[in-house]
């Protein structure tokens, strides 16, 4: 059998230009995010099939990959059902993991607690443009924190690292889960069947108002529930003052204090905020986790056609282990949509002192060679990187190569000129 040099499907090789954009993300999210008291943890890449399958995911519960028993408990013969065969599988979020630690680790962590976590997820999903089987997420969460502060902190947190990477203009689209459940109650629609209403609501996007009412025509609700809910929508702007409408016209459903604190989240974050970007109310965002209990938050980027993060309140998780609520709030930034995105535009990263490469001419003798290492360590030391190279055949050739690796000096060392 022939050895097959590509990645598996859906995964991919970093080359050295996107690692060093990759490093240079992942210490700026240290960075920024320890200034907002966020502290790092980590969890494993394996998780109980249990904990993975507990209808807490949405969607991504159906992308599971699953690991088989092994050794004496795998007993293929003896299979009947799933269960038999497999006993943890791969992460899909690094949520799940969060609210499995925080239950095992509470009593040895601060009230509230707010976590920073970075790693590797994986889905078994199509591949596209910035999705990977295998991508690494980037998440802040704060535990225990019940009032709208921990919304603000995390928005305006996620917000700064983007300006700090040179983003502007981009969108920060907020709702409320329990505005979801109240416009789709006053509409008429039942209860039972507001997942439903959700999963096309969410499409909207690619449907518009149309495409939702034939979708929920097919389910086969009301006409009347449908053009109520439409319109709604249609009445509802994307400021402040939408989510007063909301407020008032929805008072009978809609517990005042919702709109209040959604509000209080906007205005205060368009007053405190560093970056170069604008919060807007969408009442058709859903956000398809099933665990989100109160507001949600999504990040547009025009340059990406999509959500490049998002997240929102999940009150209930934790209480899944434990069996006592905590409350929970956290956001996702997506890692690999960041830096493809800078990859494309070809981000410069930032530098006080420049790469610099020394060419070293072939047979250069001993003790001139030790001369050229002294001389790179004290520039070393001074802080500039320096790499050394053996002069090849084709110089130029060369230095394209390491021009193309961000390498903007170069000293050349020839034996006859020491």
């Amino acid at each position: 059998m022939a050895l097959k040099k590509k990645p598996v499907t859906g995964m991919k090789d970093i080359l050295p230009k996107e690692m060093e954009i990759r490093n240079y993300v992942m210490n700026m999210i240290r960075e920024t995010y320890g200034t907002f008291g966020f502290s790092s943890i980590e969890t494993p890449c394996v998780e109980h099939i249990e904990n993975l399958s507990s209808k807490q995911g949405g969607e991504n519960e159906k992308l599971i990959f699953k690991i088989l028993k092994r050794g004496e408990k795998l007993k293929l013969a003896e299979a009947e059902k799933e269960s038999d065969l497999v006993d943890s599988g791969l992460r899909y979020d690094l949520t799940v993991p969060l609210s499995r630690y925080y239950s095992n680790n509470a009593n040895e962590l601060p009230a509230p607690f707010k976590a920073l976590q970075m790693g590797n997820v994986w889905r078994a999903d199509r591949p596209q443009r910035g999705r990977f089987r295998q991508f690494m997420q980037c998440d802040i969460d704060i535990l225990g924190e019940p009032t709208y502060l921990a919304e603000i902190e995390l928005v305006l947190a996620t917000t700064t690292l983007l300006g700090k990477l040179d983003f502007h203009n981009f969108t920060i689209r907020i709702n409320d889960r329990k505005i979801l459940k109240a416009m789709a109650q006053y509409s008429g629609f039942p209860q039972e069947s507001f997942d439903t209403v959700f999963i096309i609501l969410d499409k909207m996007d690619k449907i518009g108002l149309e495409g939702v009412a034939e979708e929920l025509e097919k389910e086969g609700f009301a006409k009347e529930s449908i053009d109520t809910y439409l319109g709604l929508f249609k009445e509802i702007t994307s400021d402040i003052e939408g989510v007063r409408y909301c407020k008032e016209k929805l008072k009978d459903v809609l517990d005042p204090k919702v709109a209040e604190d959604l509000e209080t989240i906007i205005s205060t974050v368009d007053s405190v905020k560093t970056a170069d970007f604008k919060m807007s109310f969408d009442p058709t965002l859903v956000r398809g986790m099933s665990y989100y209990t109160g507001p949600i938050f999504e990040i547009s980027m025009d340059e990406f056609g999509g959500s490049v993060g998002g997240g929102g309140r999940y009150d209930e998780m934790i209480g899944k282990f434990t069996g006592n609520n905590t409350s929970a709030c956290g956001f996702s930034i997506g890692f690999e949509r960041i830096v493809m995105l800078l990859l494309e535009r070809n981000y410069e990263i930032p530098t006080k002192n420049g790469k610099k490469a020394y060419l070293i001419e072939k047979n250069m003798p001993a003790d001139k060679m030790l001369t050229i290492l002294k001389q790179a360590q004290e520039e070393r030391n001074a802080g500039t990187q320096i790499n050394i190279s053996i002069m090849k055949k084709n110089k130029k050739f060369q230095k394209d190569q390491m021009t193309a690796e961000g390498y903007t000096e170069f000293v050349e060392f020839f034996k006859d000129r020491m």
